[in-house]
């Protein structure tokens, strides 16, 4: 049987969710020559992607008709059962479908083995590095599932990623995702804290900031947050607090599944949650900058 062909352009893509990452997202397909359909459940963001040039679709079976590939970016696992279960009976023969959400990795991989057994790929490749990254086609993108389907989708990752990690099986990806972003958020919250303490003794959080990146406690926040959106307090970096608190807590509902014991993520599920609720669904992650200036 000869080997399935790479997805290359001009092949069709669906992207569903046009939101902060997938509108850009989608412009770096466009831009590597895909024809691109995109949807969104909201009317204000299909209309902003045709804006920018994009071709929205009015509803999903409208979008997915005739795609070679369709790639889902909601805010969460239920919310991709939700539009795979809409758009499964549009779906060509052969289409697969990537998750590229951050979804929780055993749900994952439950509903890889229902469109398996429907006649479907599924491959799950949520993707790192924030909206700027997005833009620019240099995110970091982790891949769970078969490696002969990765093989064929590669290219269209390689189209918003300059990193492609093949990180297992099926969920794999997503596991991965949760736990970055748990490691990422603590290391956030432990350098706001360690701010707010320098600030109450007397020290300049800028050169903190200096002193941390040329330190061994140098972090994706000391580096890309503290003076972009913390110290300034503009809080706009295109990630959302509500996002964040959910990705620590699969991360930590993960540990849990798997019967380890992690109370640093107990903790750090506590604090972003409570945070999240205090400043509203609208409030931008590194907001949690707030947490003890405003205590």
């Amino acid at each position: 049987m000869a080997e399935a062909a790479s997805v290359r352009p001009p092949a069709a893509i669906a992207v569903v969710g046009l939101g902060n990452m997938g509108r850009p997202m989608a412009a770096c397909l466009m831009r590597a020559g895909y024809a691109v359909t995109g949807y969104d459940l909201l009317p204000a963001a299909r209309e902003r992607f045709a804006q920018a040039g994009g071709r929205a679709a009015a509803d999903v079976a409208a979008a997915v008709a005739g795609a070679a590939v369709v790639i889902a970016l909601l805010p969460d696992g239920k919310a991709v059962r939700a539009a795979v279960t809409a758009m499964r009976p549009h779906l060509a023969a052969g289409t697969i479908v990537i998750d590229m959400s951050s979804s929780a990795p055993l749900g994952t991989r439950a509903l890889g083995a229902e469109l398996a057994a429907a006649g479907f790929a599924f491959i799950d490749a949520p993707v790192s590095g924030g909206v700027k990254r997005a833009a620019d086609a240099t995110l970091a993108v982790m891949v769970g599932g078969d490696p002969a389907v990765i093989d064929r989708v590669e290219p269209v990752l390689s189209a918003m990623g300059s990193a492609i990690f093949r990180t297992g099986p099926l969920g794999s990806g997503h596991a991965m995702k949760a736990l970055n972003n748990y490691v990422s958020a603590a290391g956030l919250a432990a350098a706001v804290e360690a701010l707010a303490v320098g600030r109450k003794f007397g020290l300049d959080p800028v050169v903190m900031t200096d002193v941390l990146n040329a330190s061994s406690g140098r972090n994706n926040t000391t580096e890309n947050k503290l003076k972009q959106f913390i110290i300034p307090k503009t809080f706009a970096s295109g990630f959302s607090m509500a996002l964040m608190a959910k990705d620590i807590r699969t991360a930590d509902e993960l540990a849990e599944a798997l019967g380890i014991e992690t109370p640093l993520a107990v903790l750090c599920t506590d604090l972003w949650e409570e945070e999240a609720k205090r400043l509203g669904p609208g409030a931008d992650h590194t907001a949690y900058g707030r947490y003890l200036t405003e205590r």
